[in-house]
């Protein structure tokens, strides 16, 4: 018989860099799930390791190999000193989801690294990691994989929309689930804000301050990207070489960019949503801090937003790698085609045993 009770790590480093978020969180099935967050904390990166990780897409396979070696070493040293410092005793498993470097689903490849079999017993703990591998296998995205967490824990939300590195949106249509990437965020704008010398656009207040680039706008609204149809998803990649050389071109007002960018992402996430009043929005990320985006949004789309504590909208994503680790020691589905374009619903990850 199934354990009822899981008590788990949920570890996620995400696309912007801005650190690594780690969650001790207590699990129940009682007919559906249920979650407290126990313990909750974002490690920043070091200056060092941000410089290294922005430039390693452009590494070898060689260099790739080693990054790999040094970053496990590195992410299990975060994660013994969350279990120390919180004195935590009672663990299943650790659920990372690693750092990702390349994502290209399109050639069948997806790197996360940080998931060798060594992080188990440099961490001392049984670690399941790796969601992503066996679903490009498969044929699909590779991406995104919160949407189970979403069925599973938000199912009172018609969308759950994430404003990370990228914006995501997950939705129940016709008795299944969707999601996909919708366009970038955070990598677009923390990359401008830290050209004015900032490290991140602070409630959007430098982005409010400059104005609409009409002729920007419509060449971002014009990126082939937004026509294909889900399921989809975003890499670095596409963002370097897709955005940033049509942002290049009007680079003599950061904050008209900034502005523009923000617009431009409002406008493309509405264009996902049904504007109805009744139809509410589930909002996490980092993007939900940036006041101006939100004020936006709210322009664009007549849809109710919801905004959590500061808890869930920082710590979604680890809360539910947490649970996509359990489903796996469960053997139950923890990836679905609907979502990502693999051939079958799968029960993906590796299990790393001390």
């Amino acid at each position: 018989m199934k354990k009822a009770n899981y008590k788990v790590i949920g570890v996620m480093s995400g696309t912007s860099l801005d650190g690594i978020d780690l969650v001790y969180v207590n699990f129940d099935y009682k007919n559906s799930w249920s979650y407290k967050i126990l313990k909750a904390e974002t490690v920043p990166y070091p200056l060092n390791w941000q410089e290294t990780l922005a430039a390693s897409i452009n590494y070898s396979e060689e260099r790739l190999e080693e990054l790999n070696k040094k970053y496990t070493n590195f992410l299990s040293g975060i994660i013994s000193r969350f279990i120390e410092t919180h004195q935590i005793k009672d663990i299943d498993a650790v659920c990372s989801h690693g750092h990702t470097i390349k994502h290209e689903p399109e050639n069948n490849y997806t790197l996360q690294i940080g998931n060798l079999p060594e992080i188990a017993y440099l961490s001392g703990q049984t670690v399941i990691c790796d969601f992503r591998v066996q679903d490009v296998a498969l044929g699909g995205q590779g991406a995104p994989l919160v949407p189970i967490g979403d069925q599973l824990l938000f199912s009172d939300y018609k969308y759950c929309l994430n404003l990370g590195g990228f914006a995501n949106i997950s939705t129940e249509k016709k008795s299944e689930r969707l999601a996909y990437d919708i366009c970038a965020v955070n990598t677009v704008l923390n990359y401008y804000a830290q050209k004015l010398g900032k490290e991140f656009d602070e409630g959007g207040k430098l982005a409010a301050s400059g104005k609409v680039n009409e002729e920007l706008l419509k060449k971002l609204n014009k990126l082939a990207f937004y026509n294909q149809k889900p399921p989809k998803s975003l890499g670095i990649e596409w963002v370097k070489s897709e955005v940033f050389p049509i942002l290049e071109e009007y680079e003599e007002n950061l904050q008209d960019i900034l502005h523009t960018y923000t617009v431009h992402v409002a406008q493309q996430i509405s264009k996902t949503l049904d504007d109805d009043s009744d139809s509410k929005v589930f909002m996490t990320g980092g993007g939900t801090f940036n006041n101006f985006l939100i004020r936006l949004l709210k322009k664009e789309s007549n849809c109710h937003f919801t905004i959590p504590s500061d808890e869930i909208i920082n710590y979604k994503e680890a809360l539910i790698f947490g649970l996509l680790g359990i489903l796996k020691l469960r053997d139950e589905v923890n990836v679905l085609k609907s979502v990502t374009g693999a051939k079958k619903d799968h029960s993906s990850g590796v299990i790393y045993e001390i």
